[in-house]
């Protein structure tokens, strides 16, 4: 929270536009066609003071938006265009299918019970669009510069975030200035919140840059500064001014950071058995949570909020929106979700959906959804004792299928531009080496704005993706950039290759994901990855991976394969009278003799009997039998204690 300071006039603006111009020494990556590698620092300076706004305040709101980044052109998740996100959503919403109502996967991933792929919505036309998602027209208006423009070009992008700012000034009945410190309404208004807390928080994440300031070569190869200025004292009393509403907050369970409210999901009983869309549990009594599941939602937020309120959807514990990082809380944490597509992993996770609804997945995130997800995800590590790592932090792209079947349905979000190593310093947990080069462990991190491999079928099958800073690698057959990428025999039961396909998880590690080392030669580094030996480029001086300390476990002696399994439940004797025995199926992979897997933790099967809308019914069975978590491919899996031996990595 902010506190009150000695508030001292700054300098003008012209002379605090001088500030922002000089450190510019850095150079853009090699290889880059950039332009001059001050120009962008110049177009914030100009456009600020062409429009009467603090530099600083110009600079924070954009790094709050796209760490000044313009993306080349390309939207974020919710149709945000460039440096200052003018969002344009109407061109995306067409190609907007909500996540869970993809066909495949059934979000509950129970097969003791019928499937649930949740319904589908109508998607609302383009003028009943809230205001947020609509900010590039006006900025259009207010600057006069085509909206195509604003699109393109960074520096009218700048010219018309800048005009925005100064018009919420206007609104707000504040007159021009120079300090920063007088600027924080408008800031909460450019924020598009419809409610205080929220545009208060957005707000104070905004002053909070300008205090502690920033310096970062953006994706087009400038180096952007904005010098710190730790005395600046926002008047947050402005918020009250804006008369906006006050959130509902109910038994919301957030972090004081975290603007937050509470929409619930429902638990309906439809008759014939069935009912929906989460179930009554008792966690962490009856069950440790140990996952935080990271979604996106391939819907804008109000569809969103509409389709957690459907009792015939399914659910996920907590909803955050791209513009300004508002949470909206769905589910008691100690209640089960249906999102994961895995009930094992359902029964024993958190949920979050981070709003995105372009179905082509190379567009962004907003740095102000990555912060408020970030405080979220610290807030429940701490609270149920999650370990801050990617065995215990996932996407739902590395949720394993429950049984062979469900392999080819599992979902892939958040997916490859997902920056994991930028969450993770967020998180206060970077990924750095932890072991010397000679170290039988490696961690997936390449560097994310350099690394850029070609996908295909972002928006038309075949095709390639624009490029894009992704976090994930691609796996080989050999150390060779020619070789074969090496094959998934779940996704592809009759051996075909694995492809490029931006949802294709098959020959992909990502960042912050953990594999046991198994060759190393020259330029490239091979891991045991789905019982083969995968190679991925790895040279000394653009290290595509750190070095990293771990359990790792292999077959025990006298093993020559273990079975690997998608969920952890009890063996046979462990069911009381009344309770149906799951069955202990393996996936179609093997853990061959020999080869090392890396350690998440050690777990007692377990399996939670939810069949029925009387909750009084529900039973969670745990067994003798223990499992190892382990990173097997791009997706976790377990395997039995009884069957590996644990070794240091």
């Amino acid at each position: 929270m902010l506190r009150p300071a000695s508030r001292g006039r700054v300098l003008s603006l012209a002379a605090s536009a001088a500030l922002l111009l000089p450190l510019l020494s850095g150079a853009p990556p090699a290889g880059a066609d950039a332009p001059e590698a001050d120009s962008l620092q110049r177009r914030f300076a100009a456009a600020a003071e062409r429009h009467g706004v603090p530099g600083s305040v110009l600079l924070a709101v954009s790094y709050l938006q796209s760490r000044w980044d313009g993306h080349a052109g390309a939207p974020s998740v919710t149709g945000g265009y460039g440096p200052m996100h003018l969002t344009d959503a109407a061109t995306a919403l067409a190609r907007s299918v909500p996540h869970h109502s993809a066909d495949g996967e059934d979000a509950r991933g129970d097969t003791a019970r019928p499937a649930r792929t949740g319904a589908g919505t109508a998607v609302p036309a383009p003028e009943e669009l809230p205001a947020r998602l609509r900010t590039l027209e006006r900025a259009s208006a207010l600057s006069g510069i085509p909206a195509e423009e604003l699109r393109t070009s960074a520096a009218a992008n700048i010219e018309g975030g800048a005009a925005l700012l100064a018009a919420a000034q206007r609104e707000a009945g504040l007159p021009p200035s120079a300090d920063p410190a007088d600027w924080y309404g408008a800031v909460a208004r450019y924020s598009g919140a419809d409610d205080a807390a929220t545009a208060a928080a957005y707000a104070n994440d905004v002053f909070d840059v300008i205090r502690t300031g920033g310096d970062r070569v953006t994706d087009s190869g400038q180096r952007v500064v904005l010098a710190a200025a730790p005395a600046v004292a926002p008047r947050t009393e402005q918020v009250a001014a804006l008369g906006l509403r006050a959130p509902a907050r109910g038994p919301v369970e957030c972090p004081v950071t975290v603007a937050c409210e509470w929409i619930p999901a429902p638990y309906e009983e439809f008759g014939d058995g069935d009912y929906g869309n989460h179930d009554k549990a008792d966690r962490p009594v009856s069950q440790s949570i140990d996952y935080i599941v990271v979604h996106d939602t391939e819907a804008t937020w109000d569809v969103t909020l509409k389709l957690v309120q459907d009792p015939a959807y399914v659910s996920w514990q907590y909803s955050l929106r791209s513009s300004d990082g508002h949470v909206a809380q769905h589910l008691p944490l100690k209640d089960v979700g249906w999102h994961a597509g895995n009930w094992y992993v359902n029964a024993k996770s958190v949920g979050l959906e981070h709003e995105g609804f372009l179905t082509a997945p190379d567009s962004w995130y907003t740095e102000a959804m990555y912060r408020s997800s970030a405080r979220l995800v610290r807030y429940l590590a701490k609270r149920y004792d999650i370990p801050l790592d990617r065995q215990h932090v996932i996407g739902h792209d590395n949720v394993p299928g429950t049984v062979a079947s469900s392999i080819r349905g599992m979902h892939t979000d958040p997916g490859p531009y997902w920056d994991w190593a930028h969450y993770f310093r967020l998180l206060g947990r970077p990924l750095t080496p932890s072991a010397g080069p000679r170290a039988g462990v490696v961690t997936i991190r390449p560097e994310y704005g350099e690394n850029r491999p070609v996908y295909t079928g972002c928006a038309t099958a075949g095709e390639a993706c624009a490029p894009h800073g992704s976090g994930a690698v691609r796996l080989h057959t050999g150390p060779d950039a020619d070789a074969p990428l090496v094959k998934d025999v779940g996704l592809r039961p009759g051996g075909q290759d694995s492809t490029t396909g931006v949802d294709d998880t098959g020959a992909r590690a990502s960042t912050g994901q953990s594999y046991a080392v198994a060759e190393r030669r020259g330029d490239w580094t091979a891991i045991w990855y789905l019982g083969q030996k995968a190679w991925f480029h790895d040279p000394r001086d653009r290290p595509a991976a750190v070095n990293a300390r771990g359990l790792v476990l292999t077959a025990r002696e006298g093993l020559a394969e273990v079975p690997v399994y998608g969920r952890a439940y009890p063996e046979a004797s462990a069911y009381p009278a009344g309770v149906p025995v799951q069955a202990v199926s393996p996936l179609p992979y093997r853990l061959l003799a020999g080869q090392e897997y890396v350690v998440g933790h050690r777990t007692p099967g377990e399996y939670y009997y939810a069949p029925v809308f009387d909750s009084s019914n529900h039973r969670v069975v745990r067994g003798r039998e223990e499992y190892y978590q382990i990173q097997f491919g791009h997706r976790i899996a377990f395997v039995k204690v009884a069957d590996v031996r644990v070794s240091q990595g």
